[in-house]
């Protein structure tokens, strides 16, 4: 037998390194030969087996990919046509028989078997072609790409047609149905490079012309392209007793997390135009209209193209983009680059690293300059080259390693059709590799491979060296739709939990559905700031928790640049924001809801101890001059006494207070708050209510508890007891609607108690317990004060004279003060019989 065309340019064959499942395999072909109806199949199958060139091939093949292996045997009678013509001329072959045997297709089900048949057939012929050196690495990526693009082609085809003839869509013009119904597929990422690998998911988005879709059924046009998009991932990826067609990744579309499988054009340049991230931009320089309605995408992609490509050189954006790469590959430097385990496609020096080192540049530069667009990595690389961005030599370098990382990377998925890019940990698994790449001596594998990744880390680091780091800790990347393996294992390390959930959290906030991350400088300083937060976070007690709460505080911002620009100046906010997450709920509460508080912790007092009422009651005064009203008095001092307890629970978060000191900080707010409200509580009682006043009447605040000792806690209630005095208990106030003193006082007492526990706009003021007021809840409200003096003279118990020793007139005209003080005085010093003092418990 001559040398058939697929191996004319044969330099490395496989070299066999399971002999014996090629032994295997080889029998296996002849019995399935045998068993099969084509006439002349065994002789066909003989000559190939037993031939000098193909012999030898076949084996190393068989030997090495019990893939291949397998379904060589399954599809027996292909296999002589491989090697009867050109493996160009055969793949085309191959996709004009998909497209006519697809659009013969008279169910999903036959589409599906003939989708995985030549998918099955494509493979074979493209590793042949590949591992027979008939093709360049660029060609065998353009074949494998050709065949996908075929597949998704016609299988979205079939379904659109299948649309057309329910009637639920009509199409205008001549041709193929699906180029004019409106609904087009884009291809992404190596797929829209022309450079899928060998066992490649397939990137798409996928979005529909609203106004060129004319939809007739009974729901929408993005329902039914929705069901279409539904059915073609069915279709590709479902796995069947045929195997699969290709795995589709959807999750490139806008904001894949919020949004259908199916976008308006609309919608999607609404959503590049006002929150696309810069990785979007990357992402889109390989983007391609490839399936379905080919004039809509090429349409979309052209508005697309002020997005993607800048005039201007926007380094703000171009640190974000290194920002990116630096959280994919936080460890640079000049470690060793090992073999065993390593990723050929995201490790240090991998094929990432090259396509990164164009990518970047192309961002850079090719605003201005059109000749830097190009989707494929080796065409972008020569482009900078022949534009004075990189050295020939060094364009030269980083593709060859590009072309021999490919291979690699394509025989690593050959062995078992796995999407896989790390090698094996063990030296076995390494000598397979280097033997299935045709290498008789796996150190000078070894040598060859680590002499490339070398090569390319010297050249990215170079490119980056000026940036620094956003981690030191490891892989953190939260960008795209995926989850890094490397990432999870560094949050893993930090010490959280469900790291899925967390990546999947973050993510959340570089997609911008958050307010505070609509903008792309807000998310640009949220990118740099991202891994100092975590660190911050995992220092916590309960790292998930804190995130959890950090998230809720986010979603709630009205905006994020300024907060976010005030983290990055101030990084010891970033520990202390961490700790009121993880440790103050409270703290963390209020802090969502008035994040504007955090410009006072920066203020030079912030941290000074709380002063006394006398001090911080010219204050809290200033800000009532300015409320408009009672209503607005009530949620001025609201406001007023959270901020104050913020400052006193953020100063014991941070160790500047101890427990005796907050207790009277929170005391004193507490005071100023009540002594604050009572003047205005009387005046609306007297002059809204028209009760008018008592002449010669007045009433005082008794605090009670750990109010009125000055040991308040954050969750204290208020302890109070209201006493009055009037000339003649018979007296009435003078308003229009006049109350006799006990019922007046009564609901003034009410009144402030209101005051101080209604739910306004800014919340609740306090909690009150007036059960220590004489007769507990059995008694009035408000007392008087010869019934105050009559009850502790007759009536009290000695729990009561214990209750007393805190209590703390601290409202009131100054001669009832005194009176209620003298009363108190007089309790406390009264002798006791120690023999009979009985001490009894609140519940009588």
């Amino acid at each position: 037998m001559t040398v058939p065309p697929i191996l004319n340019n044969l330099q490395r064959p496989p070299l066999p390194f399971d002999g014996e499942r090629a032994r295997r395999t080889f029998d296996d072909l002849r019995q399935a030969a045998r068993g099969h109806s084509e006439e002349g199949l065994p002789a066909r199958i003989e000559a190939l087996l037993s031939d000098a060139t193909t012999g030898p091939f076949l084996t190393g093949v068989a030997a090495d990919s019990p893939f291949l292996a397998r379904i060589m045997v399954r599809d027996v009678s292909a296999l002589p046509d491989f090697f009867a013509a050109a493996p160009d001329e055969t793949l085309q072959a191959l996709l004009r028989d998909l497209r006519r045997e697809t659009e013969a297709a008279g169910s999903i089900e036959v589409l599906m078997q003939v989708l995985r048949q030549a998918r099955r057939r494509a493979c074979v012929l493209i590793a042949l072609a590949d591992l027979g050196q008939a093709w360049t690495v660029a060609e065998t990526t353009g074949a494998l790409t050709a065949f996908a693009d075929a597949a998704i082609d016609t299988a979205v085809g079939w379904l659109i047609r299948r649309a057309v003839d329910s009637g639920e869509l009509e199409v205008a013009g001549e041709g193929p149905p699906e180029r004019t119904a409106g609904l087009t597929i884009i291809g992404m990422g190596k797929l829209g490079a022309h450079e899928l690998n060998y066992s490649s998911d397939v990137d798409l988005i996928v979005f529909f012309d609203p106004e060129r879709a004319r939809y007739t059924g009974r729901k929408t046009a993005q329902a039914c392209f929705i069901r279409i998009v539904q059915d073609m991932v069915k279709v590709l990826q479902s796995p069947t007793k045929d195997g699969h067609v290709l795995r589709v990744d959807l999750r490139l579309r806008p904001d894949p997390g919020a949004t259908p499988v199916a976008i308006s054009t609309l919608a999607a340049e609404n959503y590049y135009e006002s929150m696309g991230q810069n990785w979007e931009r990357a992402a889109m320089i390989k983007a391609r209209a490839m399936a379905g309605d080919l004039e809509v995408g090429q349409e979309f992609l052209e508005h697309l193209a002020p997005f993607i490509w800048r005039r201007n050189l926007d380094y703000a954006a171009i640190e974000d983009v290194h920002s990116i790469k630096r959280q994919i590959h936080s460890h640079r430097g000049h470690g060793r680059i090992a073999i065993e385990g390593h990723n050929i496609k995201l490790g240090r020096g991998g094929i990432r690293d090259i396509e990164f080192f164009a990518q970047t540049q192309q961002l850079i530069a090719g605003g201005r300059d059109p000749g830097l667009r190009q989707s494929q990595t080796c065409a972008a690389l020569m482009a900078l080259a022949d534009a004075g961005w990189i050295e020939p030599a060094v364009a030269g370098e980083m593709i060859e390693a590009y072309g021999f990382h490919r291979s690699i990377e394509h025989r690593l998925q050959m062995i078992a059709d796995e999407q896989t890019h790390t090698l094996p940990d063990d030296p076995d698994g390494i000598d397979h590799v280097a033997r299935f790449s045709g290498y008789g001596d796996t150190e000078a594998f070894r040598a060859d491979l680590l002499g490339r990744m070398a090569r390319v880390e010297r050249h990215y680091i170079k490119l980056f060296e000026s940036a620094p780091s956003l981690s030191e800790r490891g892989n953190l990347v939260f960008t795209g739709g995926d989850d890094d393996p490397d990432t999870l294992a560094t949050l893993r390390e930090m010490g959280f939990e469900n790291a899925e959930a967390v990546s999947a959290t973050i993510r959340v906030w570089h997609h911008g559905r958050y307010r505070a991350t609509r903008t792309a400088r807000s998310r640009e300083i949220l990118t740099s700031l991202t891994p100092d937060l975590l660190r911050a976070i995992a220092d916590t007690v309960a790292p998930n928790t804190t995130l959890s709460r950090f998230d809720r505080f986010l979603s709630g911002l009205p905006a994020g640049i300024q907060l976010f620009s005030m983290l990055s100046a101030q990084p010891q906010l970033l520990s202390l924001l961490a700790e009121m997450m993880g440790s103050a709920p409270r703290l963390s509460d209020y802090l969502s809801r008035n994040s504007g508080v955090l410009d006072a912790v920066l203020s030079e007092d912030f941290f000074d101890p709380m002063p006394g009422k006398a001090v911080l009651m010219p204050g809290l005064q200033q800000a009532l001059r300015l409320a408009g009203g009672y209503e607005d008095v009530l949620d001025a001092v609201r406001r007023w006494t959270k901020e104050r307890k913020f400052q006193l629970g953020v100063q014991a978060l941070s160790a500047n207070l101890d427990p005796d000191a907050l207790g009277r900080g929170l005391a004193a707010v507490a005071e100023c708050a009540i002594t604050a409200l009572y003047p205005h509580a009387i005046e609306d009682f007297a002059i809204r209510e028209e009760h008018g006043r008592i002449a010669d009447g007045g009433m005082a605040l008794v605090a009670m508890g750990k109010l009125g000792s000055e040991e308040m806690t954050e969750t204290s209630d208020l302890d109070l007891i209201f006493v009055y005095n009037s000339p003649d208990a018979q007296d009435r106030s003078d308003g229009r609607r006049p109350l006799a003193a006990s019922q007046y006082f009564s609901r003034l007492s009410q009144r402030l108690i209101n005051a101080i526990t209604a739910p306004t706009a800014e919340g609740k003021l306090y909690e009150v317990d007036m059960r220590l007021r004489p007769s507990g809840n059995a008694g009035p409200v408000a007392t008087r004060l010869e019934g105050f003096l009559a009850y502790h003279e007759a009536e009290s118990w000695t729990w009561e004279h214990m209750a007393l020793t805190r209590a703390r007139v601290i409202a009131g005209p100054e001669a009832l003060t005194a009176a209620i003080e003298a009363v108190i005085a007089e309790v406390l010093h009264r002798p006791r019989d120690a023999e009979a003092y009985i001490l009894v418990g609140v519940d009588r």
